[in-house]
């Protein structure tokens, strides 16, 4: 049992609104910034907001149950919601809706270029960074479960929230009453590598699947390489675009709802100029967006350790290029790639570059502790549904199905009508099912 669980840590709400059918309440709490070690000293501020649906009452809605949204990432702050839709509005139905900024993102305590240094050298800020994976985001939703008063309450995990569901139904299952995971089963054990060898293979196939569907954008990734080796272009924040950054807009391959997007942006790509055939200003704008990291800096910097139990990663998505050289900048006709971090985005990225130093360190370290409990998962009590996506280009298929396996009484759902994003393709459809797999076992 966390050490979280017996501690009440100081919370306050600062704001309330209401609009669109919707309210919200901003929940602030402090935290241990280390969990582990008593649970003394320093503190962080994590921040998350409640959602509910105008169509309770508010003395109906003090009665709902909780649900704990776990974002995708690492890096990735809670969603802002305009108004309840998708999966959201499935959820309200039953549940207040507590959407976390987990730490490191948004407004719990955050991580970037500026905010870091603030730690002091290298080995401070390194030290710091150990406190950010799923263990201790595991640890303050539990400390916040208690703050706010719920018994065991619900988490819906998408992508690498999935992750953090595992860490919880490892380190914290009494808090939990159910858990659902839409494209986030993580491996439980092994080198990163094979992570990497598998979502290489898979990026290659969606490759080949989408240049059969646009087979002239297969001509115009070509070109633009061979444009780049040639003519310096400058994306509009000053940095340059080399081949391997526009490669990241293959990240647009992870989606259903995306992957169309892919073709309207490299149909902008080339304009005339006095100067000759140059990268557009429109082409240029859209990428820039695709490749900085300057709004989630943590996920190029904790991308790896995320799934490194023991060993050090040492930029394993790097070495295991080596197997797939049609991904390398250099090749003829080379592939855009997915979610793979490489050491050259803390050189070419200038919100990333300061970052570099403790970028290496983390790369290099091996001492890293257990992000799961392989005992406890087998024993496992608390209803799980997870849905699969067979052709998933960020989280493999065949590994995710080996974890189910590892986890006692885990549901798997598994689609090919939806890739990683599915949740943003029918939210309500899949939450719904999701759903009503775990209340089945529990009815």
């Amino acid at each position: 049992m966390l050490e979280a669980a017996a501690r009440t840590v100081p919370h306050t709400i600062k704001a309330r609104h209401a609009y669109r059918g919707m309210r919200t309440a901003e929940h602030y709490f402090e935290v241990p910034l280390n969990h582990f070690e008593g649970g003394t000293g320093e503190t962080i501020t994590v921040f998350a907001r409640e959602y509910v649906s105008a169509d309770h009452s508010e003395e109906a809605a003090a009665q709902l149950p909780w649900l704990l949204y776990l974002q995708g990432g690492p890096g990735g702050r809670g969603n802002r919601l305009p108004s309840l839709g998708g999966w959201s509005k499935a959820a309200a139905r039953d549940f207040r809706i507590l959407m976390l900024d987990q730490r490191g993102t948004g407004l719990s305590a955050p991580i970037d270029r500026r905010t870091l240094p603030l730690r002091g050298n290298d080995a401070d800020q390194l030290d710091y960074l150990t406190h950010f994976r799923a263990d201790s985001i595991v640890a303050d939703a539990e400390a916040i479960r208690c703050a706010l008063g719920s018994g065991p309450w619900s988490i819906y995990g998408q992508s690498y929230g999935g992750f953090c569901a595992l860490s919880y139904l490892s380190f914290a299952p009494e808090g939990l009453r159910e858990a659902l995971i839409t494209g986030g089963l993580a491996p439980l054990d092994g080198p990163a590598d094979r992570v990497y060898q598998a979502t290489y293979r898979r990026v290659a196939a969606r490759n080949a699947e989408y240049f059969g569907w646009y087979p002239e954008d297969r001509v115009t990734v070509s070109r633009i390489a061979r444009h780049l080796r040639e003519v310096d272009e400058y994306l509009p924040d000053g940095g340059r675009l080399t081949v391997e950054r526009f490669q990241m807009v293959g990240s647009f391959l992870g989606g259903n709802t995306r992957v169309d997007t892919l073709h309207h942006l490299l149909e902008d790509a080339f304009v005339a100029t006095p100067s000759g055939e140059r990268l557009s200003d429109v082409f240029l704008e859209q990428v820039r967006g695709i490749v900085s990291r300057s709004a989630n800096p943590l996920y190029a910097l904790m991308h790896e350790s995320i799934y490194s139990q023991h060993d050090a990663t040492d930029w394993a998505a790097l070495r295991v290029l080596q197997e797939f050289p049609e991904f390398r900048p250099d090749a003829a006709e080379p592939l855009l790639t997915g979610e793979m971090i490489y050491p050259w985005y803390f050189e070419q990225d200038a919100a990333l570059r300061p970052l570099g130093h403790v970028a290496q360190l983390l790369a290099a370290k091996s001492d890293w502790k257990p992000l799961y409990d392989a005992g406890r998962l087998r024993s496992n009590t608390v209803p799980v549904a997870a849905a699969v996506y067979s052709e998933d280009i960020y989280v493999d298929r065949d590994l995710s199905l080996e974890t189910a396996a590892a986890v006692r009484g885990l549901q798997v759902w598994e689609t090919a009508d939806f890739h990683h994003d599915g949740i943003a393709d029918d939210g309500e459809g899949i939450f719904a099912r999701l759903l009503g797999m775990v209340r089945s076992v529990r009815n």
